[in-house]
């Protein structure tokens, strides 16, 4: 049995039958050609999934499609687009904290929830933000130093909406 549902997606308003109990992350992938979302260990841990839900961090492989409706989601796809993901898109660039890729859409949208919820945080908060995303390459230091440059260098910034 299908159901129709409506939600916001980057900002552009979406209605689609599917099932119910059908991933986020599947409609992202296979549905909807938004490949950012990655999916790693399809379980909730690693974070490479990760979107935005009315501005909450969430794991697109746990959220079943039921519970959509209304809803606003945010991906990669749609974050890429705004002032906040070019701050933070930098950072991580300046601190090296990007290598092979994998975690870098789900480790920004941690990053963008955190400084929403904390605009200037410590190094402690950052890694308490960032705990559910996992990263086999870079080393967390790096990551931390590139959400704390960024917290400093768009200072403002996150007290905005994204946006979308």
């Amino acid at each position: 049995m299908k159901i129709k549902l409506s939600f916001r997606l980057n900002g552009e308003s979406i209605t689609l039958a599917t099932e119910p109990l059908k991933r986020l992350l599947d409609l992202l992938r296979d549905q909807l050609e938004l490949t950012g979302t990655k999916e790693g260990c399809g379980e909730g841990e690693c974070g490479a999934c990760a979107v935005l839900i009315d501005d909450r961090l969430m794991n697109a492989c746990l959220v079943p499609a039921a519970v959509l409706e209304g809803k606003n989601i945010i991906t990669i796809e749609g974050y890429r687009t705004t002032a906040q993901f070019k701050i933070l898109k930098s950072c991580f660039e300046k601190a090296g904290a990007v290598q092979c890729g994998f975690c870098t859409p789900g480790m920004l949208l941690a990053a963008e929830a955190l400084l929403r919820q904390k605009p200037k945080p410590t190094a402690e908060e950052v890694r308490a933000g960032l705990a559910g995303n996992l990263c086999r390459c870079t080393g967390y230091n790096m990551i931390v130093e590139a959400v704390l440059l960024a917290a400093k260098e768009g200072e403002g910034l996150w007290s905005t909406p994204v946006g979308l």
